[in-house]
């Protein structure tokens, strides 16, 4: 996520830093939130369907409680590592605390392709990950939620690890499926929230949805809901692309239609 040369935490840092400077705060208070509370880097031995143990890297940045629990995702890819979940976890505490929500900010993920995991090992890989956190989660501590390569199942897993070991406990993760107490539109909340942000940004520029073209790059669960709201929203969305390529038609894509094929959404 970070430009060559740079780490995605001194990208982060740097904005925010600059932030310091406009709102006139001192460099020393503003250095007290470039580095994390808690970091805490784990092992998860898996049993792989071969036979075979892959030794995975887990990770839970806490980055601040100033405000509330940390709340953050946690991720499951091949490219995650600290420095990316240090960033991630960073700009958690900034966007809950732009929305005024009552929570800090963390981040989890991790380092494994989700695409080579079974069911089972996904799973595997979650309980392990949950029971060697456990102590640190919690709903007025550490709020985990669904992120790349993650979903309302993975939070299922989370939840129900957590509860085996301290009970009841089903706010200890949002993003959960609607029968386990999950919230109704949690799963659209991040693709329609991409464009309300635009919507509010026209405005700004005296510019009408209809004059406005755009592409999505990616069209997993935030980007297929991007994509519905944009063209719901009076927009022509001449651009799709996911890992597997992507296409473009300057007429315009039928959103719906494209999702209704090949996607399922609820």
């Amino acid at each position: 996520m970070s430009n060559k040369g740079v780490s995605a935490l001194e990208e982060v840092n740097a904005y925010v830093f600059r932030a310091g400077e406009l709102l006139k705060l001192s460099k020393d208070f503003v250095k007290a939130f470039s580095t994390s509370e808690r970091e805490l880097i784990i092992s998860i031995p898996l049993r792989r369907e071969s036979g075979g143990i892959d030794v995975l890297t887990g990770y839970r940045i806490q980055h601040s409680s100033a405000r509330g629990p940390r709340k953050g995702g946690i991720r499951y890819h091949q490219s995650v590592d600290l420095d990316e979940v240090r960033a991630l976890a960073s700009l958690m505490t900034w966007k809950t605390a732009l929305v005024d929500v009552p929570f800090g900010g963390g981040k989890g993920g991790v380092t494994v392709d989700p695409t080579t995991l079974s069911v089972r090992e996904k799973e595997e890989v979650t309980r392990r990950w949950t029971r060697t956190m456990v102590n640190i989660l919690g709903p007025h501590r550490d709020v985990p939620a669904p992120d790349m390569g993650t979903d309302a199942q993975t939070m299922a897993w989370i939840m129900d690890e957590y509860q085996r070991i301290n009970g009841f406990s089903p706010a200890v993760v949002t993003g959960k499926p609607l029968g386990l107490f999950g919230a109704p539109g949690r799963e659209e909340a991040t693709g329609r929230g991409v464009i309300g942000v635009a919507l509010g940004a026209l405005i700004k520029l005296n510019k009408k949805p209809s004059e406005i073209r755009v592409a999505i790059q990616g069209f997993g669960n935030v980007g297929v809901y991007a994509a519905l709201a944009a063209q719901e929203a009076g927009m022509k969305v001449v651009g799709l692309a996911d890992v597997s390529g992507g296409k473009i038609n300057d007429k315009g894509f039928n959103v719906k239609e494209i999702v209704g094929k090949y996607k399922k959404v609820s």
